[in-house]
């Protein structure tokens, strides 16, 4: 599953990281890497952007960014 279909409120571990040059390393840079959990806290009024809590902190991606980032669900 791609993170922009990943339900609010669910958490997930990044499986890969998808993408080409710039947007690539830009997402690593975030701390998307893999093996990170990753959260959906909010998502906008109109479905984009999507706000993720990662490693502690709040982090705006744009769904077409989010499509780049492999997840595996987490079970409760």
């Amino acid at each position: 599953m791609t993170l922009d279909l990943l339900p609010l409120s669910q958490e997930a571990v990044i499986t890969a990281v998808g993408g080409e040059g710039a947007l690539r390393c830009r997402l690593l840079d975030m701390g998307l890497i893999p093996k990170t959990a990753v959260r959906v806290e909010k998502i906008a009024p109109l479905g984009d952007p999507i706000e993720l809590r990662v490693r502690g902190y709040a982090l705006s991606l744009r769904k077409e960014d989010a499509r780049n980032i492999e997840v595996e669900v987490r079970q409760p």
